[in-house]
């Protein structure tokens, strides 16, 4: 079967109102039935509760405090680098912007304005540069971390589909990850200004940020912008910047000259936050 045939009925599901539901059910206290649920959910997908700053399951009173649970101290040390990968998942993609254009899978992009929300302006000053493109599948550690040190300038969350973000749904979909609802994170940096983008997907309930919490719901279907221009909002390398409730997809975009990629990266390599994703260029 095809992609693009494997992913038709994302087309005709009512995927917002399932990500609603799912999202309810999610944040709901339900006693047994949410501990049942959640040693079910470790079982299908094998999640390592030793790593977890509370392995007990039957500790965790909704779905989402189990789902976005913190680690333990020390269980992700940060390697001595000068970009760091944010997440636990695996390679999507990642490599230089052919001018503005991204490349999602055989045969699919997306242009840095689509994803920024159509900032031109903001997307131009990646022309030429970097992206890489992060996969978080159900049983990873949902918290995003920094890459390096930022600080704050925008935080723009851009309405949008809800498809998933997996794999088959990537070489299906074309523009994917400019298509969905997401959450664009601009900061300034050592090298200079870098995004990352939390991609929402079926199933998403809602994306959050350490500096504003919840940032959907809800969903006005317009494009809301934040800026921090008078805060002094600071974060260091390594340090949680947001988390899903409910896993997806991280993008960064870095500018030209600003990061020669780990040698060892290749599409679908597994990653653990804290790894070394690679290093100022030279």
């Amino acid at each position: 079967m095809s992609d693009r045939l494997a992913v038709l009925p994302q087309y005709l599901m009512p995927k917002q109102l399932l990500t609603e539901l799912a999202g309810k059910f999610a944040n709901a206290r339900l006693g047994g039935l949410t501990t049942a649920v959640i040693r079910r959910f470790v079982a299908r997908y094998g999640v390592d509760m030793q790593e977890a700053a509370n392995p007990d399951i039957a500790s965790y009173a909704s779905f989402n405090e189990f789902f976005t649970r913190p680690l333990r101290v020390g269980a992700r040390p940060l390697a001595d680098a000068a970009f760091i990968c944010p997440v636990d998942g695996a390679i999507s993609q990642f490599g230089t912007i052919e001018c503005d254009s991204i490349f999602q899978a055989k045969g699919h992009s997306y242009t840095t304005t689509a994803l920024v929300g159509g900032d031109a302006a903001l997307a131009a000053q990646f022309d030429n540069g970097s992206f890489a493109t992060l996969y978080l599948s159900p049983k990873d550690y949902h918290r995003i971390h920094m890459p390096c040190a930022g600080r704050l300038r925008r935080m723009i969350h851009v309405p949008g589909e809800l498809f998933s973000v997996n794999p088959t749904t990537a070489r299906g979909v074309p523009g994917l990850f400019a298509r969905n609802e997401r959450v664009v994170c601009v900061f300034d940096g050592e090298s200079g200004p870098f995004v990352l983008t939390l991609v929402g997907a079926t199933i998403v309930g809602s994306m959050a940020t350490v500096w504003h919490g919840i940032v959907n719901p809800p969903r006005p279907g317009t494009v809301r912008e934040w800026r921090y221009d008078n805060q002094e909002i600071q974060l260091q390398k390594g340090e949680e910047m947001g988390r899903f409730l409910l896993g997806s997809t991280v993008v960064m975009l870095f500018p030209q000259e600003g990061l020669d990629f780990n040698p060892a990266w290749q599409p679908a390599k597994p990653l653990r936050m804290g790894e070394a994703m690679g290093n100022k260029s030279a």
